[in-house]
């Protein structure tokens, strides 16, 4: 029996876990262990998630949010070693590029167990973010790289990862696309349930560091979303951080022309992407979310881990430097689409997941 315990702490990785988690159950010679670091710790963006999307509960639930990156991994890495002497798994399984994710891969490489990682491979090419030098550590630690894309799995290979260390799974978050989808709108989730307008709205998130700790990127951002405000409703979710970051930078009266809401469930969240024209983002996830329900997207960052989207028509990049040509381009995809792309496989990654961690024992 292989025992696998997984790390993870942040919306992006619950929803990627739901969908690994799941086949795990139900592959024989399988068992899981679910480690939460507490990255996400507010209710609407952590427990919601576990309980819509009928995950395992966590067995440890570390408490470690908030605080600079390095703080937090240090805290996380000292915690996640300490339990790999308690459980002592077969593997422990990370996902994305988030400061659990090198946590936990530090962890287990420090104590001699193999690491698998789900999402291996991307590349921005920026190592100003922090989230491309997690994913960089995290690959060179890992003994099982789970590629989303055959751009992923090359640039592991021109860094000289070999090849019997790569699977290339396709992408988890297709999986979750697939299975939660149609719940999404069996379940009437999205704008109706929340009182929003249900059609011709842009759908706004914007988190990222190198937008929301810039005064003059998040001035540009938040001046751009009010131009596109005075044409079309703009919904935004905003992330505590995002929002205390404007409050911060004296920007809180950007929020008056948009149409703000707490952090939503993945099932809302899926429900306001589907009915959304237009989707603004700069989150690598809500990116591909955007392409599985064909709605074009608008991201606001110098670069994409996602290029195959650009390419393809369906994802615009813009460099948030000005809010006339954010405005600007967030106008011009109204009503656009992309060329006919199958870039992430074909919705059974998980599976293929499961079947290659199966043999470790």
């Amino acid at each position: 029996m292989t025992h696998i315990l997984t790390v993870i702490g942040a919306r992006p990785q619950f929803i990627k876990a739901a969908a690994v988690s799941r086949q795990v159950a139900r592959t024989s010679g399988l068992r899981e262990t679910l480690i939460h670091t507490g990255q996400h710790y507010d209710a609407n963006m952590s427990d919601v998630f576990f309980d819509e999307l009928e995950m395992i509960k966590p067995t440890h639930h570390l408490g470690i949010g908030g605080g600079s990156h390095g703080a937090m991994t240090g805290q996380m890495l000292e915690a996640i070693e300490n339990l790999l002497h308690i459980e002592r798994p077969d593997v422990l399984m990370v996902y994305g590029d988030t400061n659990s994710t090198l946590a936990g891969a530090l962890a287990a490489s420090k104590v001699g167990i193999p690491v698998a990682h789900v999402e291996a491979g991307l590349r921005s090419f920026n190592k100003n973010m922090p989230e491309e030098i997690n994913r960089i550590l995290t690959d060179h630690c890992a003994e099982f790289l789970f590629t989303p894309t055959t751009t992923a799995t090359r640039n592991l290979l021109r860094e000289g990862l070999g090849v019997s260390r790569i699977v290339e799974s396709g992408d988890v978050m297709y999986d979750a696309a697939v299975l939660f989808g149609q719940l999404a709108k069996t379940k009437g989730a999205g704008a109706n349930r929340l009182g929003l307008p249900s059609s011709g709205y842009v759908l706004a998130t914007i988190h990222r560091q190198e937008n929301t700790d810039n005064p003059a990127r998040l001035a540009a951002i938040f001046k751009g979303l009010e131009k596109v405000a005075t044409e079309w409703p703009v919904i935004l979710p905003i992330h505590p951080r995002t929002r205390k970051k404007l409050e911060t930078a004296g920007l809180s009266s950007a929020l008056s022309k948009l149409i703000t809401i707490d952090p939503v469930g993945y099932l809302d969240m899926v429900g306001l992407e589907r009915g959304a024209d237009i989707i603004v983002t700069d989150s690598g996830g809500v990116q591909k979310e955007a392409f599985f329900h064909k709605v074009p997207c608008v991201t606001l960052r110098d670069e994409t881990e996602w290029v195959e989207l650009v390419e393809a028509g369906w994802n615009r990049l813009v460099p948030p430097d000005s809010d006339t040509c954010i405005a600007e381009a967030i106008l011009a995809a109204f009503e656009t689409s992309g060329s006919n792309i199958e870039p992430y496989g074909d919705g059974n990654a998980a599976e293929k997941i499961a079947a290659a961690l199966k043999v470790i024992s």
